[in-house]
């Protein structure tokens, strides 16, 4: 297994009418000439959470960041305008609670990142920090 100390939290950016999966986000990555799906995990509106890429292998979510880091990507993050927005559903915020603890339980000296906090970007559109999930 590879040495994780990151876990990062990203936005499809898209709208909160659109629910994807991780079949269509690994075609969406494969159509970028990536291998596959770039996350390990995805949760789709309604909390369900899918994998995409196996734990052990290297994700592609977060230039000089991947190697020893795990990708969770939840569908949403812009409003109807295409603007950053926090459109996390109830059961999507329920769902990555879930799924950080236990990462966290296997991954104890990981911490909890949003992907803004490693790129310009305002992805996943919520404040991480202020989430306190157990850093």
């Amino acid at each position: 297994m590879r040495r994780i100390d990151k876990i990062i939290i990203h936005c499809t950016a898209t709208n909160p009418e659109q629910d994807f999966n991780a079949k269509d986000i690994d075609r969406w990555h494969k159509a970028k000439k990536w291998s596959a799906i770039g996350y390990h995990f995805v949760i789709k509106l309604d909390g369900t959470t899918e994998c995409g890429r196996r734990l052990e292998d290297v994700g592609a979510h977060a230039f000089g960041y991947n190697k020893r880091s795990i990708g969770v990507c939840y569908v949403g993050g812009v409003d109807m305008k295409g603007k950053p927005s926090d459109t996390r559903t109830d059961e999507q915020k329920r769902a990555l609670r879930a799924l950080l603890a236990l990462l966290k339980n296997d991954f104890p000296n990981a911490t909890i990142h949003g992907h803004n906090e490693f790129s310009k970007k305002s992805c996943p559109s919520f404040n991480v920090k202020k989430e306190r999930y157990g850093n």
